[in-house]
């Protein structure tokens, strides 16, 4: 199958009108803020059983046709031994993968942030694919105040955006490009 070809397929086994993609690719400081607000310590046996539970949820598939994945949990398993992007696959769901290492400040635009990990993106892309991702997601956070997002935020966002679809591509796997809105400041 071409480059090209698995790509497309990626995309029709993921679009349809009725079902839509989980977000389950907290890092380890997130979910331990959501297990602290439980009382659950966030060890990496809970956590895998946090997305084994959820991915094991019989019918999900019925209404999620993507999970995008946290790098630990692509070689966490199930209580039956089952991979979890296997166990995501069985029920037709398209295993991805959150592929930036966080944000950051931008050089020469105070305010504005860069989201940081096209070093290396490829390495880690094929290994990725090779643990079952078959889609990709990559947030740019844009802060809206009275002085940002500035010209060199926006264009330099724009790139590294651009940049990262292209690696994806290249290695036949789906760029989701969330470009993050934060309209945190006073009105």
């Amino acid at each position: 199958m071409s480059t090209q070809q698995e790509l497309q397929q990626t995309i029709s086994d993921m679009v349809d009108d009725h079902r839509g993609i989980l977000a389950l690719d907290e890092s380890i400081p997130t979910i331990k803020k959501r297990f602290d607000t439980i009382g659950v310590e966030s060890t990496e046996e809970n956590r895998r059983f946090y997305r084994s539970l959820l991915l094991d949820t019989q019918g999900l598939g019925d209404y999620i046709s993507g999970v995008i994945l946290f790098e630990e949990t692509l070689n966490q398993k199930n209580d039956n031994s089952e991979l979890l992007p296997e166990v995501a696959w069985g029920q037709k769901i398209v295993p991805g993968i959150k592929v930036d290492k966080g944000k950051g400040p931008l050089s020469g635009a105070p305010g504005d942030l860069i989201t940081r990990g096209l070093d290396g993106l490829a390495d880690r892309l094929a290994t990725y694919k090779e643990q079952g991702a078959r889609f990709a997601k990559w947030r740019e956070v844009y802060p809206i105040t009275p002085t940002n997002p500035t010209r060199l935020g926006r264009h330099a966002n724009a790139e590294v955006l651009a940049r990262y679809a292209a690696v994806c591509q290249e290695l036949g796997i789906v760029p989701i490009v969330e470009p993050e809105v934060l309209m945190d400041g006073k009105p």
